[in-house]
């Protein structure tokens, strides 16, 4: 949570609307007070199976889109992949149905106290919280480029809203299918040297953002990764997120995603030691790594 901001709440919120955007659901809940506490890059995190949601983790979703007021009041858009059991429930609620929300959670972007020019680098539906970072970059006069990238034409998301977004697109997919052939590692350093970016904001799996914070470093840029929104609690109890970064003082602590996160400056994360706690950890008992 942000120093000087009111905290996250829990609301028992309701489904608005459950639409099909290409491989993706798009989800509006109407869910009063998260709307007003949201910035981009904080995330929801909500609770699935109806009377046996009390026995499962709740899931959690960077948050696409607010609307703080309107017919229906405050409400938040998510963009979910069903697949497993717990999005594939949500993705069959219909209209009307009763939806506990917890957030807005987690540290959002910082945005820059000057206008520079920005990268925004997406994979599939994870590119969901850059499109209101973008809006609130080119407020403060910043220039937006953005890259999304996907695995093939359906994993892509936000292609026709980023034309809207961003003064320049680049799309990129692995089997070609669309926009040039490759993933980010391979497309992101030209699109870094073609415009001069100073900042490079990035939201997907841990490749995806190791290879942008990677790109980020070599062009002399600041990154900020979005990883993957927890699931879980949310709130940093059940410690199921964690992974190691390097702190101000040079020493590596494992951090929640979900508190000292989502958003993690690209150059503090060690991405290669993801799932383990290296033996250089503080606090770690010395000669142990897991």
């Amino acid at each position: 949570m942000t120093a000087g901001r009111p905290g996250p709440v829990r609301v028992d919120g309701e489904m608005l609307a459950v639409k099909r955007a290409g491989g993706y659901v798009h989800l509006t809940m109407v869910a009063p007070g998260v709307a007003e506490r949201f910035r981009p890059g904080s995330f929801v995190a909500l609770a699935v199976g109806g009377p046996l949601s009390d026995r499962c983790l709740r899931r959690g979703f960077p948050i696409y889109r607010v609307r703080a007021s309107g017919a229906y009041g405050g409400t938040v858009e998510v963009v979910a992949r069903p697949g497993e059991a717990g999005t594939t429930w949500l993705a069959g609620l219909s209209a009307g149905s009763p939806v506990d929300v917890l957030g807005p959670l987690g540290r959002p972007f910082a945005l820059p106290k000057e206008p520079v020019a920005c990268a925004l680098v997406g994979e599939g539906q994870a590119a969901a919280p850059l499109f209101p970072l973008a809006e609130r970059l080119r407020e403060r006069g910043c220039v937006v480029h953005m890259l999304l990238a996907g695995a093939d034409e359906r994993s892509l998301f936000g292609t026709l809203e980023a034309r809207r977004a961003a003064r320049t697109v680049l799309v990129a997919t692995e089997d070609g299918s669309v926009g040039i052939r490759g993933c980010v590692a391979d497309v992101l350093p030209d699109l870094l040297a073609r415009t001069g970016a100073d900042v490079v904001y990035a939201s997907g799996t841990f490749p995806v953002l190791h290879a942008a914070a990677r790109a980020a470093e070599q062009h002399g840029a600041w990154s900020q990764t979005a990883v993957p929104a927890p699931d879980g609690c949310g709130t940093g109890l059940c410690q199921g997120c964690v992974l190691p970064a390097v702190g101000e003082d040079g020493l590596t602590r494992m951090v929640r995603a979900c508190t000292e996160g989502p958003v993690f400056r690209g150059d503090r994360v060690r991405w290669d030691d993801i799932g383990t706690v290296p033996a250089d950890t503080w606090g770690a008992t010395p000669g142990v790594a897991r």
